[in-house]
C-alpha cells in the first residue's frame, strides 16, 4: 500500500508540473468542487461518530476543507479579476 501511495505522489507531481499556466484557474475550480464533496463526507462521518476523538477529527476535517474551498475561490476570483477591463 505504501508503494502505491509513493507511486501516486510521483505521478501526481509529474502530471501537475506539465499543466500549462492557462489551465490553472479551471483546475483550481475543479479542485474546489472536489473539496466540497470532502466537506460533505466529513459532515456525514461526524454525524455517525461514536467517540469524542472521531467527532474532533471530523470537525477539524470540516474546518480545514472549508478553509481550502474558500481560499481557492478567493484565489480564483483574484485571477479572474486580472482579465476584466479596467474602467
Amino acid at each position: 500500500m505504501i508503494y502505491l501511495v509513493i507511486l501516486m505522489i510521483f505521478v501526481g507531481i509529474e502530471l501537475i508540473s506539465h499543466v500549462p499556466s492557462v489551465l490553472h484557474t479551471p483546475l483550481m475550480s475543479g479542485a474546489n468542487a472536489i473539496h466540497g464533496v470532502v466537506i460533505i463526507g466529513a459532515i456525514i462521518v461526524m454525524g455517525q461518530a461514536e467517540g469524542l476523538l472521531s467527532l474532533i477529527l471530523g470537525f477539524i476535517a470540516v474546518i480545514l476543507g472549508t478553509l481550502n474551498v474558500v481560499g481557492g475561490f478567493v484565489v480564483t476570483d483574484r485571477m479572474l479579476e486580472m482579465f476584466k477591463k479596467k474602467k
